[in-house]
């Protein structure tokens, strides 16, 4: 979610039991995950672009939260059921439009078209990379855990204050530190996957989402920032 507007979020995965599951058995599940992700992506890009089409309003940081967090509960509640599948779509749906304003803000700037254009290059180079760094490494990636989710509470907090006490070099602070957050978190997450310490297609659907999100907002702050002073 926006880093600027403080909606940062986060999705801590299951307890780590390398072992607990075959390799078949992962397998399968990297492969629902895979597909739900793209499924949902899919369908938060169109959600996101007929929102800057229209010029159609965010929903505000309240409702945001609300939305956001109510929607997840939702999941993690029904994440066994064909109702938590049609869940993530509604979740990732309205992070699409979340996501349309800062669309339609980046897209008048100048240059802004390059801008999303090179986010979106940098998060898929990004998450390709470590999506492959997590399949193939054979190191216990487990102590990640905390210390990512740790990370994001510290960057929360700070993009708060950024915010409260408007202080911009403090939030493109936070955006960096985001960007390496969620490249940590794709890592991690996947290797989960694989190592067997996610075995519910769902959450880890949803995890990768909001990685690849936060992390895509993130460069886009980033970028944006960068292209207005040349």
């Amino acid at each position: 979610m926006d880093i600027r507007n403080s909606n940062v979020t986060t999705v801590e995965s299951r307890p780590w039991f390398d072992g607990a599951v075959t390799p078949d058995a992962a397998r399968k599940v990297l492969r629902q995950t895979y597909a739900l992700l793209g499924a949902n992506l899919a369908f938060s890009a169109l959600v996101a672009g007929t929102v800057t089409a229209m010029g159609i309003p965010g929903p505000g940081l309240i409702v945001t939260l609300i939305g956001f967090y109510g929607l997840l509960f939702a999941i993690t509640k029904f994440r066994n059921s064909g109702a938590g599948v049609g869940l993530t779509f509604a979740l990732t749906g309205f992070m699409g439009w979340t996501l349309g304003p800062l669309l339609s803000h980046t897209l008048k700037l100048p240059g802004g078209a390059e801008v999303i254009a090179m986010s979106l290059g940098a998060t898929a180079a990004i998450f390709f990379g470590m999506s492959a760094i997590g399949l193939t490494t054979k190191r216990d990636l487990s102590s990640m855990g905390k210390m990512l989710f740790a990370g994001m509470i510290v960057a929360i907090l700070a993009s708060l204050g950024a915010i409260f006490f408007d202080i911009p070099a403090l939030a493109l602070t936070v955006s960096a530190v985001v960007v390496l957050l969620m490249a940590g978190m794709i890592v991690f997450e996947t290797n989960n996957i694989v190592k067997g310490g996610e075995t519910n297609y769902v959450m880890a659907t949803v995890s990768l989402f909001v990685s690849i999100f936060n992390l895509f907002t993130s460069l886009m702050h980033l970028l944006g920032f960068a292209n207005s002073n040349d």
